[in-house]
């Protein structure tokens, strides 16, 4: 059956065009489908004997070169470093991205290797948040060292275009459940963030190119195989941006609970195994953590039929300004889980 759920510029009828690509990669048009995750783009798994995820990206998000920029750093982190990622399935071709056509419209459809085990949303307790920041140290020192292939681009993640009025994700100032009050003290975090990264700057030390989306939902843990330690996915949104946005997409969602800083304290404690901060880049981690919660809260208002949307109601905006007002007020806030294990 064709789903009718929809994104913003994504089609209700994803599924055939993801049935459209089964061909090119060898599969029958009927075989059986399960909708996996439906977010950015429409995610599926090809439920046969040989299973592999089918990736219906929506368009005008990425342009081609754009996905192929997104894979290439995929595989290279795979291949070159201790980092695991799903592997990329190349159609019967040997093309790396599909053209869906369906009804004279046309998608692209990218495919990978299917990971056993759930995502770590689903079973927080068998991620390593320490293991998570080592890891992201080894992506961000990757990334500071590769060797771009002819080519290579991803978009930009700066002040503008996460918590802008034409941010990539939405305009958080659109949010439903918001009052004026709400909005005045949400603006001042986005002020005061606005001006410490203008400040901060954009140097080669500080940023590069990061996942940029490493939350919960983007990690496949498996709770029967310890051992198997923590598959990174869905690099959709991978681009230019701080090196701390990462810090910030780990904790998304929970940004204002004690796990979540408890996750920010694990998570520096494993980066410093393979990398470091220096102290004044760990001062503007509140910054960052707010930041993402302004740019959830963006993405919520522009994508309500999204499965995390979904999840997390409407008291979700206000929330945000209950936290924005920590952040301006209570220079105490999350200084423990930076600092408290590095004095």
């Amino acid at each position: 059956m064709v789903q009718t759920v929809r994104m913003p510029g994504l089609p209700p009828t994803h599924e055939l065009f993801a049935r459209a690509a089964l061909n090119a990669y060898g599969r029958d048009s009927e075989t059986p489908l399960r909708l996996l995750s439906l977010s950015e783009n429409a995610t599926y798994l090809v439920d046969d004997d040989d299973p592999i995820v089918l990736r219906v990206h929506r368009p005008g998000y990425h342009s081609l070169e754009a996905i192929r920029s997104e894979l290439a750093w995929m595989r290279a982190l795979r291949t070159e470093t201790s980092v695991t990622t799903p592997e990329l399935v190349a159609a019967l071709d040997g093309s790396d991205v599909v053209i869906a056509k369906v009804d004279g419209g046309a998608l692209h459809v990218d495919a990978v290797t299917f990971v056993a085990g759930c995502t770590a949303e689903e079973d927080p307790d068998a991620v390593g948040f320490g293991e998570l920041g080592r890891l992201t140290a080894i992506m961000h020192e990757h990334a500071r060292n590769w060797s771009f292939p002819k080519g290579f681009t991803r978009f930009r993640w700066d002040v503008d275009t996460i918590l802008g009025p034409q941010a990539r994700w939405g305009n958080w100032r659109l949010a439903p459940g918001l009052t004026d009050a709400d909005l005045v003290v949400i603006q001042r975090a986005a002020d005061d963030i606005t001006k410490k990264l203008t400040e901060f700057g954009s140097t080669p030390d500080r940023f590069g190119l990061v996942h940029a989306d490493m939350r919960l939902a983007n990690l496949m843990v498996d709770p029967a195989d310890a051992a198997a330690g923590i598959t990174v996915i869905d690099f959709d949104d991978c681009g230019w941006s701080w090196y701390l946005t990462d810090v910030g997409a780990a904790v998304s969602f929970i940004e204002d609970t004690a796990a979540g800083e408890r996750i920010i304290a694990d998570w520096l404690t494993g980066y410093f195994e393979a990398g470091s901060f220096p102290a004044e880049h760990l001062a503007l981690i509140p910054s960052f953590v707010m930041m993402r919660r302004i740019m959830l809260t963006a993405w919520i208002a522009s994508h309500c039929d999204a499965d995390a949307a979904i999840g997390v109601g409407e008291q979700f905006a206000p929330d945000t300004a209950a936290l924005a007002h920590r952040y301006l007020q209570d220079r105490t806030w999350l200084q423990d889980a930076i600092f408290g294990s590095r004095v």
